[in-house]
């Protein structure tokens, strides 16, 4: 056997030259210029920043904006950017994983950990999409709710009808479905811009909410807001989507290539994760400028703040706006939540199955305990769901991002790649503070 070129492939690590690629189908199928104007290249390496920016501002994470704005007015937004730096921080390293290894995080997992250990992540991991996959199955039949008034048990059986977009879109390529979320992700910004328009939120309040106050931690309730708010904001699923669907573009797997992809892979990245801090400022800005300036501290779901939208506006258009969002928000989370399943389910096992059977399967997982709560409990009964879901995304969390910053900081399996002293050491203190809160987010919900 020829001796590998030493020149070109001295600094990669052992995992890349192993040559098991994630989603093999897509894998390296963009064709991505390697030179000319910046933002060519930048337009050809965008598109799966976005497609995991949309689970920061999922379902799941309308309730604790809505419920920081009406109750505490603009105080929380300092919250909300220091979660979406962190959420920024994470994906970066999992970003640098996928093209700095050539491996996503579950197959690093599968690599690096005993097959027992390997086997509990992987559990763990599926529960964790199918408790994601919950938030958008009630978020989408709300959606349906409020827009077609069908009835929530009807919306949440329809929305496995979106399998068939699914199927659609991956089997016109990768982009076409990047494309999808990109133009889902733009309704949902004009939705919120137009809304903001509307409530005419003072500049200079706005601004301020974005210093931290020590009121934060000094008020019960406060805090209790703010950590619900971190809590929810880094999704374990989207560790393991990032690090896969970073691998689609198809720069060289040279060193000098690697390092090109990663520099433009993490301006995507980042410039995709600010339009979420976008979003759910937005909505904690839209509650505080029109729940708490009208004395209504008391919203704190998704159909209340609908209904008393276009009343304290004084705009009918609001309310319609609202859920046009939240049903593109559930459509696009529905759709990289298939993709993450996949990802999991192939890097752990090593089991490829149909995509449309991945998709069924889970979203049946999720419709099942929404259409009995629904029907036993309505309205309230799905609120109570939702939360429930958060949570269990809280108690998975540690479990993958404790192995991401392990293996980007692991010199052998990273080679040149490996993450810098100093950002390892501020990667960790982020892992212990996530921890932390989640961890009092799972005692209090535990205890109350």
């Amino acid at each position: 056997m020829q001796k590998p070129d030493t020149n070109a492939e001295s600094e990669l690590p052992d995992a890349v030259l192993l040559g098991r690629p994630s989603l093999n189908r897509v894998n390296a199928s963009i064709s991505v210029p390697m030179t000319g104007s910046w933002l060519r290249r930048l337009l050809a390496f965008a598109g799966p920043g976005y497609m995991v920016s949309v689970g920061y501002m999922d379902p799941g994470n309308w309730a604790t904006d809505l419920a920081g704005g009406s109750h505490f007015g603009y105080l929380l937004l300092s919250v909300i950017l220091i979660s979406n730096l962190m959420a920024i921080l994470l994906q970066a390293l999992a970003v640098r994983l996928g093209i700095g290894a050539g491996l996503d995080l579950a197959q690093a997992c599968r690599e690096r950990y005993s097959r027992p250990v390997s086997f509990v992540l992987w559990i763990l991991s599926e529960i964790a999409i199918i408790a994601c996959d919950l938030a958008e199955v009630i978020g989408t039949a709300i959606a349906l709710n409020l827009l077609f008034s069908i009835p929530l048990t009807i919306g949440a059986i329809l929305t496995a009808l979106d399998v068939m977009l699914i199927l659609l879109l991956m089997g016109r390529g990768f982009r076409w479905l990047e494309a999808f979320v990109m133009a889902m992700l733009l309704i949902i910004f004009v939705c919120f811009g137009v809304q903001i328009a509307l409530a005419q939120p003072v500049i200079g309040e706005v601004l301020g909410g974005f210093i931290p106050r020590a009121q934060i931690v000094t008020d019960p309730s406060a805090l209790y807001l703010a950590i619900g708010i971190i809590g929810a904001t880094v999704m374990p699923h989207n560790l393991y989507l990032h690090s896969a669907i970073v691998q689609t573009r198809g720069y060289p797997r040279t060193p000098d290539g690697r390092r090109t992809a990663l520099r433009w892979a993490l301006t995507d990245s980042a410039v995709a994760l600010t339009l979420a801090l976008f979003v759910n400022a937005a909505i904690l800005i839209m509650a505080a400028a029109v729940f708490h300036k009208a004395g209504r501290t008391d919203v704190e779901d998704i159909e209340q703040a609908y209904s008393l939208l276009s009343p304290l506006l004084g705009a009918s258009v609001a309310s319609l706006l609202f859920a046009i969002a939240l049903l593109a928000s559930g459509l696009t989370s529905s759709v990289t939540g298939t993709l993450a399943g996949q990802i999991v389910m192939e890097g752990f096992l090593n089991l490829r199955i149909p995509s449309w059977m991945r998709r069924l399967l889970t979203r049946s997982l999720a419709v099942i305990p929404v259409v009995f709560v629904t029907s036993l409990y309505g309205a309230n009964g799905t609120a109570k769901l939702l939360v429930l879901s958060q949570v269990v995304l809280s108690m998975q969390l540690p479990f993958a991002v404790i192995p991401l910053v392990r293996f980007v900081s692991d010199r052998k399996l990273m080679g040149s790649f490996v993450l810098r002293r100093s950002v390892a050491v501020l990667a960790w203190v982020v892992t212990a503070v996530i921890v932390v809160l989640n961890a009092k987010l799972l005692v209090d919900f535990v205890l109350t």
